[in-house]
């Protein structure tokens, strides 16, 4: 990665007081970038921010506060995450997602082309493609989002295109799979109540926090009947950022949009056998039918980004995931 004294300028992590933002603050720093994070705090928790990073509290969409930072902290390069990813909310209240994931994020783009910034990173999804007709999905396969989440993620990333096209800015749209698991070191992890990832409810209902989980289909083709997904470690997620924005600084004429992934993908009974086993529990399974517009399977291909970037997983096993998601969830029920 570049080395820490040829680093000319900061990095803005929005959501950073978030779950996958607080880990990417971690690996920023750890790699000796100098961070700043700006959070409303509506869904995040400031002590998820680790204190080395400048803490600003505030929105996306007020573009004085965001001008002020990007001058004040010499920001070169934004990594954004602030916005909304509950797909069921993101259908009953769609508006919301468009504001929040669209109309945000286009301020946020406004004011970094306004202040200069020439690297934008943006935390996209696997729900632009909607229901895809193979698998592994490739970037290049069509992108129909199925819900309002998908769809106002991928108006960002058709903005970041046009943006790019005119001004002197590039990006990295990183469209994540199914994020799971917590910081190795235990500094931080999924913390948000009433979260709707499987690991992460699978470790609440195995430590007592659930009566129960929910299994939404067993009649899937596939091995088991029920649908598998590509988890992605969130730290490995976190750390593809880091060579994502290396590799926009080396070559500032392209961008990149890349899928984040394994390549490979689990069922939700293997998920719950992996907590079981790890927890040494036994979770009550809930059979319900299928909700509509899900896929049998979700897989990631990531031969783009082994090909743009160095980033190779480092821990890219289930149990592995599991353990440290295990291992968070422990640490909120001491807090409590």
């Amino acid at each position: 990665m570049t080395s820490a004294a040829l680093r000319p300028f900061s990095v803005l992590v929005t959501g950073g007081a978030g779950y996958i933002g607080s880990h990417a603050v971690l690996a920023l720093l750890d790699a000796g970038w100098q961070v700043s994070v700006l959070d409303n705090l509506v869904t995040g928790f400031r002590w998820a921010v680790d204190p080395r990073a400048r803490f600003h509290e505030g929105d996306i969409a007020d573009e004085v506060l965001v001008a002020r930072i990007l001058a004040e902290d010499g920001i070169g390069a934004i990594l954004h995450f602030a916005g909304s990813v509950v797909v069921p909310e993101s259908v009953a209240d769609p508006l919301k997602y468009y504001r929040n994931n669209t109309a945000n994020s286009r301020s946020l783009i406004e004011s970094a082309v306004r202040g200069g910034v020439r690297h934008f990173i943006f935390s996209s999804t696997a729900a632009t493609y909607g229901t895809p007709d193979s698998i592994p999905v490739r970037e290049d396969m069509p992108t129909v989002p199925i819900n309002p989440y998908g769809m106002s993620k991928l108006m960002t990333e058709a903005m970041l295109k046009d943006v790019a096209a005119a001004h002197p800015i590039n990006y990295g749209a990183l469209r994540y799979f199914n994020v799971a698991g917590a910081d190795p070191q235990g500094r931080t992890g999924q913390s948000t109540a009433g979260a709707t990832h499987l690991i992460k409810v699978a470790v609440e209902a195995a430590l007592g926090r659930r009566p129960e989980v929910a299994i939404f289909g067993t009649d899937f083709e596939t091995p088991d009947g029920t649908g598998v997904r590509d988890y992605i470690h969130v730290s490995d997620l976190a750390d593809a950022h880091l060579h994502v924005l290396d590799t926009l600084i080396a070559d500032p004429a392209r961008s990149h949009v890349l899928n984040c992934g394994y390549g490979r993908g689990f069922s939700v009974l293997e998920v719950l056998d992996s907590v079981d086993r790890l927890a040494g529990s036994s979770i009550v399974r809930r059979m319900e039918p299928r909700r509509a517009g899900d896929p049998a399977a979700l897989i990631a291909d990531n031969s783009r980004i082994l090909a743009t970037t160095p980033w190779r997983p480092r821990l890219a096993d289930l149990d592995t995931i599991v353990a440290h998601a295990l291992a968070w969830e422990r640490t909120l029920a001491a807090r409590a």
